[in-house]
């Protein structure tokens, strides 16, 4: 006997959501923090930012991890990266892509409007991963607005995607969005000091000795990623109430993050990674889930 198969089992439907399926078990594997603040979103959102997450964390494996470890030369990861790079640029133009995580980003980003303003520096920011030469003030600015703020503002076309903003509102909102990607990217710099020193080379405070970093380096570090955070949080009220508890959870937890710093000896910071435990995460879940606000439209 013959029965009909709905609609959503067959063609680009079933293959959308095989794509999406496939963001949601990057992030599944790579990311507690982001995963469970992900959570927090409503369904439609939650989904959109996985697929971004994902697409990032697979050129950050470029880069940083799993492309090099499998063998593969910096020449080898550029091309990948450069590969990539096209791919989400045709996914995006076309609609469709074979690499299932392009295509879930794709999808995305069509729904939201994401384009190249905002993939191409992000590439160019993991391009430069790949050049071994030394930051300077300006390079590093450079590099956290493609490898971070760039991905706040993608997120946040995703959040107000269905609630319209005026020009002024949305130029708000999006200082917010970057000043929160920047806390964050530069809260992992303190954190990773030592790996990305003794493994990958790197140092993206220019001026700073790492092997001699003092109590008062470290302080106006910290002061600075404050300042991001305090700047983000003015913002959070704005964002639509289906979003809001989620930015909440990972500004919460950043937040967190920035006091344990402040807490831990700078040369402690050279062989320990600061991490909030996992049941004092979901205590932040909760809290931002709950508190005032979370829930006023």
């Amino acid at each position: 006997m013959i029965r009909d198969t709905p609609a959503e089992h067959t063609g680009i439907a079933k293959y959308n959501a095989a794509a999406r399926a496939s963001s949601a078990t990057v992030i599944g594997h790579y990311s507690t923090s982001f995963g469970l603040a992900a959570r927090l979103l409503e369904p439609r959102v939650r989904s959109q930012v996985r697929t971004i997450y994902a697409l990032v964390r697979i050129a950050d494996e470029i880069v940083d991890g799993a492309a090099s470890q499998a063998g593969v030369s910096v020449g080898g990861q550029r091309e990948l990266l450069d590969g990539l790079e096209r791919e989400t640029g045709r996914a995006i133009e076309t609609g469709f892509s074979t690499n299932l995580v392009v295509h879930a980003f794709a999808a995305t980003a069509r729904e939201a409007g994401i384009g190249t303003s905002l993939t191409a520096p992000f590439f160019a920011s993991m391009r430069r991963d790949l050049d071994p030469s030394p930051f300077d003030a300006a390079g590093v600015a450079e590099y956290i607005y493609g490898s971070a703020e760039v991905i706040g503002l993608m997120c946040l076309r995703c959040f107000v995607q269905d609630t319209p903003r005026t020009a002024a509102e949305l130029e708000v909102l999006e200082t917010g969005a970057r000043s929160l990607g920047a806390a964050f990217q530069k809260v992992n710099f303190l954190r990773d000091l030592a790996a990305d020193r003794d493994a990958l080379g790197r140092n993206y405070f220019p001026g700073v000795n790492l092997l001699t970093l003092t109590e008062t380096q470290k302080n106006e570090l910290l002061d600075d990623m404050d300042a991001d955070l305090d700047a983000a949080a003015r913002v959070l009220p704005m964002l639509p109430v289906g979003s809001r508890r989620a930015v909440a959870a990972a500004h919460r937890l950043f937040a967190r993050l920035s006091a344990k710093l402040r807490v831990t000896p700078a040369r402690a910071l050279m062989s320990a990674r600061v991490r909030v435990p996992d049941p004092e995460k979901i205590m932040i879940a909760l809290a931002a889930s709950f508190g005032p606000g979370a829930w006023k439209r």
